[in-house]
């Protein structure tokens, strides 16, 4: 049996896309095509993927929205394993959310809301999932995902599950345990606060004012391109060098936020990836400071 057949098998030919554009599948729609494109729709079903790919030698690349990935124009040589909508169960039971890994942060803000709890709404416009989100301890306007993490489920790449809690996830600054080791995170539970849903409410339409305001969301975009180096600001370093509006081909350096690079105009993946590196190198020039892309890189450029 061949490994479109495999994956068929597990998933459901509907869920097993080849050759697919990988440009359909990222917020800065670039991208080329990937080998196989897959959807599964539950935490064995990745399991039984994942075995398969690593008995067969095959490279995978697991995503989630897309929300802060550059895919090569040339594709990705490969599977990748898309847990986004459908993966994304969210319920709750008094203070705790439990979430699947493509529930969108935004969704679960939503839900926490509906379920009066307070401590994510700095998540409410993070425009990630909770896979991505936990991978990375994602965080916005002072609130981080540590703050909230209760445990996580995660798939290592030996094929085991395992029920990690909060503590053990080394959760730094965009970093957790998984982004270093490679697992996967499945599923996660979430500790919140009750609190006053007109409070709640309040503060999160204060949030999303703050980001239609200050952030180019009228553009495609990966979010904040770079890593906060210690002691700086990226957007300002930026700025201060004089990039602000600078652009290669499509891509750009917004003029509305430097910490953002924009498809402005049909960019390509090798537009944004050199304006990226030329914005690196002219901050290091100017500032000694290497700014370092938040934004994950796969695929032939």
């Amino acid at each position: 049996m061949g490994l479109h057949e495999e994956l068929c098998k597990i998933i459901g030919n509907e869920n097993v896309l080849r050759d697919e554009p990988m440009k359909n599948h990222t917020t800065f729609r670039v991208g080329g095509p990937a080998d196989w494109f897959v959807m599964p729709e539950e935490e064995e079903q990745v399991r039984e993927i994942i075995k398969i790919l690593h008995a067969e030698k095959i490279p995978y690349y697991v995503t989630g929205n897309g929300s802060n990935l550059l895919v090569g124009d040339k594709g990705y040589r490969g599977v990748v394993i898309q847990l986004y909508k459908k993966m994304s169960k969210i319920r709750v039971a008094e203070n705790v959310v439990y979430a699947q890994a493509g529930a969108l942060l935004s969704k679960i803000a939503a839900e926490a809301l509906a379920h009066e709890l307070s401590g994510m709404e700095f998540a409410s416009g993070i425009p990630g999932t909770l896979g991505g989100a936990v991978m990375m301890n994602a965080g916005a306007y002072g609130g981080e995902m540590k703050h909230v993490l209760k445990s996580a489920l995660s798939l290592t790449a030996e094929g085991e599950l395992r029920v990690l809690p909060a503590e053990q996830m080394e959760l730094g600054y965009r970093s957790s345990i998984f982004s270093k080791n490679g697992d996967i995170v499945l599923s996660a539970e979430l500790e919140l606060e009750p609190g006053n849903p007109e409070t709640i409410h309040a503060y999160m339409e204060e949030l999303k004012e703050k980001r239609v305001t200050k952030q180019p969301l009228e553009y495609p975009s990966a979010g904040s391109t770079f890593k906060r180096p210690e002691g700086y600001f990226a957007g300002k370093l930026i700025q201060d060098t004089g990039l602000q509006g600078f652009q290669v081909g499509g891509a750009q350096v917004s003029e509305k936020h430097c910490g953002f690079v924009i498809n402005k105009d049909h960019a390509t993946a090798a537009d944004i990836l050199s304006l990226i590196e030329q914005v690196s190198d002219k901050v290091e020039e100017k500032f000694g400071v290497r700014l370092e892309p938040e934004v994950k890189r796969i695929g032939e450029f």
